[in-house]
């Protein structure tokens, strides 16, 4: 094997490596976002992968590997704009995503996250004591694999997504297993539901969520079936005769769901708030602080080259926003320039708040989703205050003002990019400082992650929506809507976009659901002075999730709160290492799932039906729940012996 060259950094072969990882991630962000509306981090994963993979090829450094980490982790984390775009087809504006203006208002997007992450840096990582927990937990696995390998945690990685995908395929495609459990039962008129999925991809994120947030979204979700569609069902009329289960369920799409809605936007607004003094000192540290360019260590992208990319990525906002409007409305050129306007103002405005956030709570926790519809709200009142100064065009409130519905979630989709980017490259950078790396290659690197990232997302969304539909939006009929992709964020953003524009929004629930997160942040900061936490947006996810979604990422979170007290309990020297298998079996788990929900939905385009190898027809009846629940409770078993296992 070549020795080692301390000055190898930035290589065609790690760009290159880093742009097959990014392929993986992202198509398995997106179907894990349109799924569970959560994501996973990706630079632990990538930075596991890259050095196995130099290692093998001989040469590879641990800048190096930091290279290829940092471009896999933002284009991972590009993947966010799952969010949003949906929204589109759910609207009934688009019928597909066209390839050029989805990948560019994303690339745009991600290449204004990262250049306002540059002037950030300095005041934010530098001269900054926040903790970045995730990228000083990157940086230590680095170094650890700079000095020894680490080839036990990869294997941990391709071991997990090998039975994910297995358990996967045998449910999702050829559905021998069961793919949740349902029970149903009913106290006079009042109706009560349990149901649970047979996810391991949901078992590998509560694991990474950790007890608090997972304890959360349990408490949300009894919030949800234990009182609220219990209530609900016995005092609301039932006029169409629906089943029990089935008036259950629509109970909580139409009522329950809007009470999530509201706790969620109450909760968000005052995470903000409480992280809004020290976002505001690091910015007033930014401004004061001085250029120092002498050091490697210290020397960004130059300003003529942030000029250009600049000035690139706003000519790409400008002409996308444009090429939308054109073949419906004419005299937009106003709103565009407003719209491209508002994105660079908003757009850094929140990144400095997102690269604070992910500083003191990590990428994982900052709440993206809250600014998300924060901005869906700014954005819908900017539109309203541009057509009643007469800017908009003529056509923007007509056909039940699904233009206007429609730009604004265009709109917001960009800003996505940019704040979702910012919130991670901030991560990426604190670890490139840890590990002595220069921040203008790891600026580029992150470009080029965006530029890959940008163009594996619309045919990934394409795919997974030809295959599996998203719930209230199916591209055909005859199709299972109990497989379609819940896709919780695109729907809520609809929701408050489109009743902004009609005056429609359910305000009898959203209120209710704002005094609920009213009432949560205050029990919040009661539990916080007896050292306990209950974070309210994660109680209002649990709300507004489908239950099988949250009482699995909850088991997630307990068996992995269960897996590290046992580690602790035995004292073991190796059980930090063993915490680090733990998180590489979750990140196996998302990632076998994912992939192998990307290729059934692949092999149903190819084949015209969601259906196409299944056998359950040759099942007796109830045995694929049978063999579900007995598989997966196998799946899990293994997880947790893995975790534990004496290396």
């Amino acid at each position: 094997m070549a020795s080692p060259n301390p000055q190898r950094e930035l290589t065609l072969r790690g760009l290159v490596l880093g742009a097959l990882i990014t392929v993986v991630f992202t198509a398995s962000n997106v179907y894990l976002g349109l799924r569970i509306g959560l994501t996973f981090a990706s630079s632990i994963p990538a930075a596991v992968i890259s050095m196995a993979v130099l290692r093998l090829m001989g040469g590879g450094t641990l800048l190096e590997n930091n290279m290829v980490q940092s471009q896999a982790s933002a284009a991972g984390t590009l993947s966010c704009v799952f969010a949003t775009f949906p929204g589109l087809i759910i609207a009934g504006f688009w019928t597909h995503f066209p390839f050029w203006q989805t990948a560019g208002l994303s690339f745009a997007g991600g290449v204004l996250g990262v250049l306002f992450t540059i002037p950030l840096r300095r005041a934010l990582v530098t001269h900054s004591s926040l903790p970045y927990p995730e990228g000083v937990a990157a940086a230590e696995i680095l170094r650890a694999g700079a000095d020894k390998g680490n080839q036990r945690g990869l294997q941990a990685l391709i071991s997990g997504s090998i039975m994910a995908s297995i358990f996967s395929f045998c449910s999702g495609g050829l559905r021998l297993l069961a793919d949740g459990l349902s029970l149903t039962a009913t106290a006079g008129s009042a109706v009560f539901q349990l149901s649970a999925a047979f996810s391991p991809a949901l078992i590998g994120a509560g694991y990474l969520v950790g007890l608090s947030g997972g304890m959360a979204m349990l408490v949300g979700c009894l919030l949800a079936w234990a009182l609220g569609v219990p209530w609900l069902s016995a005092t609301l009329p039932n006029p169409a005769h629906l089943p029990p289960a089935q008036f259950a369920q629509d109970i909580w799409l139409h009522k329950v769901r809007f009470v999530g809605a509201g706790a969620i936007a109450v909760a968000s607004l005052w995470t903000l708030i409480e992280l809004m003094p020290p976002v505001l000192r690091g910015l007033r540290s930014m401004l004061r602080s001085t250029p120092e360019l002498s050091a490697t260590t210290e020397r960004d992208l130059s300003s003529s080259t942030m000029g250009w990319l600049l000035g690139g990525a706003v000519l790409l906002l400008a002409g996308f926003f444009a090429a939308f409007l054109a073949p419906v409305a004419h005299g937009f050129w106003p709103l565009v320039g407003v719209a491209v306007l508002f994105c660079v103002v908003f757009g850094f405005i929140m990144a400095a708040a997102c690269g604070y956030m992910a500083g003191i709570v990590g990428s994982s926790s900052s709440p993206i989703s809250g600014i998300i519809i924060i901005g869906a709200v700014l954005c819908a009142l900017m539109i309203l205050g541009l057509e009643a100064l007469g800017l908009t065009p003529a056509s923007m409130m007509a056909d039940g003002q699904k233009l206007a519905t429609a730009f604004t979630i265009l709109l917001l989709s960009a800003i996505t990019a940019t704040i979702a980017i910012s919130n991670d490259n901030l991560q990426d950078l604190k670890t490139g400082q840890l590990v002595g790396a220069s921040p203008w290659k790891q600026e580029v690197a992150l470009i080029a992650g965006c530029l890959v990232g940008a163009a594996v997302i619309p045919p990934v969304l394409n795919l997974l929506y030809q295959a599996y539909g998203f719930t209230g939006a199916m591209p055909r009929a005859g199709m299972d809507p109990s497989h379609a992709l819940a896709a919780p964020q695109p729907a809520l953003i609809t929701l408050i976009a489109k009743g902004i524009f009609t005056h429609s929004l359910d305000w009898s629930m959203l209120r209710t659901g704002m005094a609920l997160g009213v009432g949560l942040v205050i029990l919040d900061l009661a539990l916080r002075r007896h050292a306990r936490a209950l974070p309210p947006l994660g109680v209002a996810v649990g709300l507004y999730l489908p239950a099988s979604v949250s009482l699995t990422l909850a088991a997630g979170a307990i068996m992995g709160w269960i897996l590290q007290r046992a580690n602790r309990s035995r004292r073991r020297q190796t059980s930090a290492e063993n915490g680090s298998i733990g998180t590489m079996l979750a990140s196996g788990f998302i990632v076998g799932e994912s992939l192998s929900g990307v290729l059934l939905a692949v092999l149903s385009g190819a084949t015209g039906r969601d259906n196409a190898f299944s056998l359950a027809a040759f099942m007796p009846p109830g045995w694929a729940t049978v063999l579900g629940t007995l598989t997966f409770g196998a799946l899990c078993w293994a997880f947790a012996r893995k975790t534990l296992q004496t290396p």
